[in-house]
C-alpha cells in the first residue's frame, strides 16, 4: 500500500508556524514554544514583523524558507487563513492545522470565509484540521502541536475530540491516572478533515491499539460509519456522543417516526460498528484505564473476589443494572476453592474471602478462578481493614495478572492505607479504580465490545435470494401515488407493499357507502371492522375513525354512517376517501407488536421492533437497529425489548412463531434496502401468535429521493452486495463463480493462501509468508462493500466451495483512486479466471465513482504484467526499486 495521505500530517519531518509569536498567553507563542521544547524536525516560525521568534529565525513568508514544507500550522486571524492557505498549495504544502478561530461559529462573513478556506484548499488537493481546534499530539514522535500547556506521555490510546476544552480535561486526566497516548487529535468545526479520514489513519497506526472519540455531531455518515467498522475491526472503539435529549419530532405520520429520537438510532448505528459507547466521562475514564491494559473479553460472564460483602454486593447490583451476567463457578472449581477459601464461604460468587485475606489467599484463589472455563473475566476488590496487606496483595495481584488473557480489574477502595498498593497496580499495567461500581463499568465496556464485535461480523443481504420479492411491483405502486401528489399510501396500498414483499395482511376493503360496507361484511364474513380511509389522518382511533367487532348488518350500517360523522366533527379539514372494511381477527393467544421503519437524516433508513397497540408511545418499549437484517440480528433486536419476554411460554398462552416474527423482520429490512422512496412505516399492530404473524393495520409514508449514484446510497451499512454474483463455465465444463467475500468465507480464504506455493505467495504478499494470522483473516474477510471489494472465485468439489482465486481493491484516501490485488491458486492458473476477476473488480471500481486503479507488481511475474497489459493498464518501473513494476489504468 502507498503511504497514507495523511502521514506527513501526523508525521511531519518540516513545520511552518503562521502566526509563531513572542507576546504572552498568545496562542502562536505557547503552540511555537510547545514545538521548540517537542519537536525533532526543522522548525519554520512565519511572522513578517519579527526577525526572530524565541531565539529561532523568523521568515516574512514561505519564499524565504525555500525548502519543502509538511505541515503548516496557523494561528493567524481569520481574515487571513484563507490566503494563506493558497500561499501553501502553491508552495507544495499538502497538509495544515488551523487553530484561528472566527469562522462558521461567528456567523454569516465567518461563514464566507470558511468557504473561501475550502475552495482554496481544494484547489491545491490540500487537506487540514479545523478551523477552531486546539491542535494535535504525537508522543512518541516528540510532536506536541497543541494549544495546552504541558505534555503527554506515550501510550496506545489514541483519542478524537471534536471538544477541546474536554481534550485538556482528558490529557490532565491521563497525567494522573498513568494512562499514555499514540495521538491527540483535536478536530475544531471540522471543516475538512473528519472523524472518517481521523480513524482510517489511526486503524492503520502500529502505535494505537485503541481508539476514544468524544462527539458532538457528525456531518457525513456513510464515511464516519465505514471509518468506524474499518476501525473496531482492528481496534477497540469506545465513543462518547453528547446531545443525547433531542425530543422526536411533532410531525410524525407514524407511532415510528414519533417515539424514535436521534440517539436512539445513533445507538443503534454504534452497535453495528462495533464499536462501545459511554455516556459520561466517567465512562470515558474507566475505559480508558481498561483499553490501555490491552485486555480483550472473550465472553461476558464475571467473577467477583472481595474481602467484604458490603463491596461485593455494590458491585453484583452495578452488573445486573449492566446486564453482566454473574459466573456460576464449575463443580471442579468449587472443589478446589473448598481448600483455600473460609470455611463460611457461600460456594458462591461473588467470592467474600473475608478481611482476614492474606496476600497468599488472594493469589490462590485468583489462579483457581482464571482456570475456571465458566469465567470470562474477574474483578478484585480490597477494603483497607485491620490486617490488610495492600501492597502484598497488589503484588500478588499483578504478578498473576500480567500473564493472563483473560480481563483482570482490580478496584483498591480508600485512599492512604490502599495508596502504595495501588501504584503497584499501575504500574504493573493493571486497570485500578476506586469503587466497586466504575470496575464494573470498565468491564462492562470490554463485555459491550465483545457483544459489538459477534454484531459487526454479519453481512446479511438486501433480500431473500431463494424467495425474492416483488420489488418493481411495490415502487409501481408507491410512484403512482407521487404522481398523484400524495405521501400518504391509503391502508390498502400500504398492504399491497406489504403483500408484494411477502408479509400476510388482514383483507381490507374500501367502501363508499353503508350498502357497500353491509355488502363487504358479509363477503368477508361477521364480524368486521370499520376503519377511516383518510390520507390525512395518521391515528384513526384519535379520530374517533374505528368501529370493532361489528357482528350483524344493522350494526353495521349505522357504524358506517355513526364514524363519518365523528371523523368529520374531529377532523373537519381531513379528506375522507371511503371506509375499509375488514374480518375482525379472533387471535386469543395473539400478541400485539410494533414493527416500522423511520428515516433518520443521516443513517437512513431505520427500523423499530417493539410492542404494539395503541399505547407505544406511551408505553416506549422499542429497539432500534439499521438494516439490512439476518435471522441473528432480528433475534438480537427482539430480545432487546421488555415485550420479547411476553413472547414464549406466558401463564396459558403457548409461545409464538417465533420464525414468522423474525421473517416479517427480514422483509422489513428487505423494504428499507429496496425502497429508498419509503420514509415511514408502520405495521400496528401485527399479531403473532402461535400459528405466525399478520399485519393488522399498516401505514406507508413515501417521498421522492434524489437518484442514487451506487446501489444502496441511501442506506449507512451496506448490505451484501449479491447482484454481483455471477457464473460461468470452463471450456473443460467446469463451472466458477464469481461473488464479493464475505465473513463466513474465512477458512476457505485461509485455505486458499495456505495452499499457495512459495513463488505465489510471494507474487501476492511481496514477502515470505507461511498462513494469514487471524488479524489478518479478519481484515480480508470483513470488508466495507463501500470503500473496498473483494470478489473470490470458487469451485464445488464433492459438494464442498472452494476458493480458487480472490481479487480486490481498497479506495484511497483521495476517494478517486484504489489499490488492487490478485491471486489464483497454482493448480487454476492460465485459465482465464484471473482475467474475468479483475475484470469485474475494475466494473465494479467504476461503478462506485472510482476514476484509476493501481497496483505494484514484481518485476519478474510476467505473466501477471502480461495479463493487465492486455485488460489496458499502463506499466512502469517504481522509481525507488527496479524489482517493481507500477501499473496503472484509468476507469473513466
Amino acid at each position: 500500500m502507498p503511504q497514507h495521505f495523511l502521514r506527513d500530517l501526523f508525521e511531519p519531518q518540516s513545520i511552518a508556524v503562521f502566526g509563531a509569536s513572542e507576546r504572552p498567553n498568545a496562542v502562536g507563542t505557547l503552540i511555537f514554544q510547545n514545538l521548540l521544547n517537542s519537536f525533532h524536525g526543522k522548525l519554520y516560525p512565519i511572522n513578517p514583523k519579527h526577525d526572530s521568534i524565541q531565539g529561532q529565525l523568523a521568515f516574512p513568508n514561505l519564499e524565504t524558507v525555500d525548502t519543502a514544507i509538511d505541515l503548516a500550522i496557523i494561528v493567524t486571524p481569520a481574515p487571513v487563513v484563507p490566503n494563506i492557505i493558497e500561499q501553501c498549495g502553491e508552495y507544495g504544502i499538502k497538509n495544515a492545522i488551523i487553530l484561528s478561530t472566527g469562522f462558521r461559529e461567528s456567523g454569516a462573513q465567518g461563514i464566507r470565509l470558511e468557504r473561501m478556506l475550502i475552495e482554496n484548499a481544494r484547489r491545491y488537493n490540500l487537506r487540514f484540521i479545523g478551523p477552531n481546534c486546539l491542535g494535535i499530539m504525537r508522543p512518541s514522535l516528540g510532536l506536541n502541536a497543541i494549544f495546552s500547556r504541558g505534555n503527554a506521555t506515550p501510550g496506545k490510546l489514541a483519542i478524537v475530540s471534536q471538544s477541546g476544552a474536554i481534550c485538556t480535561a482528558i490529557l490532565d486526566w491521563a497525567a494522573a491516572n498513568h494512562v499514555g497516548f499514540s495521538c491527540v487529535i483535536s478536530t475544531g468545526i471540522a471543516a475538512d478533515l473528519d472523524f472518517g479520514d481521523f480513524l482510517d489513519y489511526l486503524v492503520n497506526d502500529p502505535k494505537t491499539s485503541s481508539i476514544l472519540l468524544y462527539i458532538e455531531s457528525v456531518h457525513n455518515a456513510r464515511s464516519f460509519m465505514s471509518g468506524l467498522r474499518a476501525a473496531a475491526r482492528a481496534k477497540p472503539v469506545i465513543i462518547i456522543k453528547v446531545g443525547r435529549r433531542v425530543t422526536t419530532s411533532k410531525t410524525a405520520l407514524s407511532h415510528t417516526k414519533a417515539i424514535v429520537n436521534a440517539d436512539d438510532v445513533f445507538d443503534a448505528a454504534l452497535s453495528r460498528a462495533g464499536v462501545v459507547r459511554g455516556l459520561s466521562l466517567s465512562n470515558l475514564f474507566s475505559a480508558a484505564t481498561a483499553l490501555t491494559a490491552g485486555f480483550h473479553a472473550n465472553g461476558e460472564r464475571l467473577a467477583i473476589i472481595t474481602n467484604g460483602s458490603g463491596p461485593g454486593i455494590m458491585a453484583t447490583d452495578r452488573a445486573f443494572d449492566l446486564n453482566i451476567p454473574l459466573a456460576e463457578l464449575s463443580n471442579s472449581c468449587i472443589e478446589q476453592l473448598k481448600t483455600v477459601m473460609p470455611s463460611t464461604w457461600s460456594y458462591s460468587n461473588p467470592l467474600d474471602i473475608i478481611g482476614d485475606a492474606t496476600p497468599e489467599r488472594y493469589a490462590q484463589i485468583l489462579e483457581i478462578c482464571l482456570k475456571d472455563k465458566n469465567i470470562d473475566g474477574i474483578i478484585i476488590i480490597l477494603t483497607p481493614q485491620a490486617t490488610t496487606d495492600s501492597f502484598g496483595i497488589a503484588t500478588e495481584t499483578a504478578k498473576i495478572a500480567m500473564t493472563q488473557k483473560k480481563p483482570v480489574l482490580a478496584c483498591w477502595m480508600g485512599q492512604i492505607q490502599v495508596n502504595e498498593g495501588r501504584n503497584i497496580l499501575h504500574n504493573a499495567g493493571i486497570p485500578t479504580y476506586h469503587t466497586p461500581e466504575t470496575a464494573v463499568e470498565a468491564y462492562a465496556f470490554l463485555v459491550a465490545h465483545y457483544r459489538n464485535q459477534n454484531l459487526l461480523l454479519h453481512t446479511p443481504g438486501a433480500i431473500s435470494r431463494s424467495n425474492p420479492p416483488d420489488a418493481e411491483g411495490a415502487r409501481l405502486i408507491i410512484e403512482s401515488a407521487l404522481s398523484e401528489g400524495r405521501n400518504v399510501l391509503s391502508e390498502a396500498e400500504s398492504k399491497a407493499v406489504l403483500g408484494a414483499f411477502q408479509i400476510r395482511t388482514a383483507q381490507a376493503v374500501v367502501v363508499h357507502s353503508p350498502t357497500e360496507a353491509l355488502v363487504q361484511a358479509e363477503i368477508i364474513g361477521m364480524p368486521v371492522a370499520l376503519k377511516i380511509n383518510s390520507p390525512d389522518i395518521s391515528h384513526k382511533r384519535d379520530a374517533g375513525g374505528v368501529r370493532l367487532d361489528l357482528s350483524n348488518a344493522q350494526a353495521v350500517r349505522s357504524a358506517y354512517l355513526d364514524l363519518i360523522d365523528t371523523v368529520r366533527r374531529n377532523r373537519p379539514n381531513a379528506r375522507i376517501d371511503g371506509i375499509t372494511v375488514e374480518p375482525m381477527l379472533r387471535r386469543p393467544n395473539g400478541r400485539e407488536l410494533l414493527i416500522g421503519i423511520t428515516t433518520d437524516p443521516l443513517f437512513g433508513p431505520v427500523i423499530v421492533f417493539g410492542a404494539g397497540g395503541t399505547a407505544v408511545e406511551i408505553l416506549a418499549d422499542y429497539a432500534v437497529t439499521l438494516p439490512p437484517l439476518n435471522c441473528d440480528l432480528a433475534r438480537e433486536v427482539i430480545n432487546r425489548t421488555r415485550i420479547s419476554k411476553a413472547l414464549g411460554q406466558f401463564r396459558h398462552l403457548p409461545p409464538i412463531n417465533q420464525n414468522a416474527l423474525e421473517q416479517v423482520l427480514l422483509r422489513v429490512s428487505e423494504i428499507a434496502c429496496e425502497l429508498p422512496l419509503v420514509k415511514e412505516l408502520d405495521i400496528n399492530p401485527l399479531i403473532v401468535d402461535e400459528e405466525g404473524a399478520i399485519a393488522v393495520d399498516a401505514r406507508i409514508v413515501v417521498d421522492f429521493t434524489p437518484p442514487l449514484q451506487r446501489h444502496y446510497d441511501h442506506m449507512a451499512i451496506h448490505p451484501y452486495p449479491h447482484y454481483l454474483l455471477t457464473c460461468w463455465q470452463l471450456p473443460d465444463g467446469t463451472n466458477v463463480t464469481i461473488r464479493p467475500i464475505s465473513p463466513e468465507d474465512a477458512k476457505i480464504e485461509y485455505d486458499c493462501v495456505h495452499n499457495l506455493s512459495e513463488r505465489s505467495k510471494y507474487f501476492r504478499f511481496m514477502q515470505s509468508l507461511d498462513d494469514l494470522t487471524p488479524l489478518m483473516l479478519a481484515r480480508f474477510t470483513q470488508i466495507d462493500y463501500d470503500r473496498e471489494m473483494a470478489l473470490i472465485a470458487t469451485v464445488f468439489k464433492n459438494g464442498v466451495e472452494t476458493e480458487i482465486g480472490v481479487t480486490r481493491y481498497i479506495t484511497n484516501p483521495d476517494g478517486k483512486s484504489c489499490e488492487m490485488a490478485i491471486v489464483v491458486t497454482d493448480a487454476w492458473q492460465g485459465k482465464g479466471i484471473g482475467q474475468r476477476m479483475l475484470e469485474r473488480l475494475m466494473g465494479q471500481a467504476r461503478e462506485h465513482g472510482l476514476e484509476i486503479m493501481e497496483g505494484e507488481v514484481l518485476a519478474d511475474n510476467h505473466d501477471m504484467l502480461k495479463m493487465v497489459e492486455k485488460l489496458g493498464f499502463t506499466i512502469s518501473t517504481d522509481t525507488d526499486d527496479i524489482s517493481i513494476k507500477h501499473i496503472y489504468k484509468s476507469l473513466r
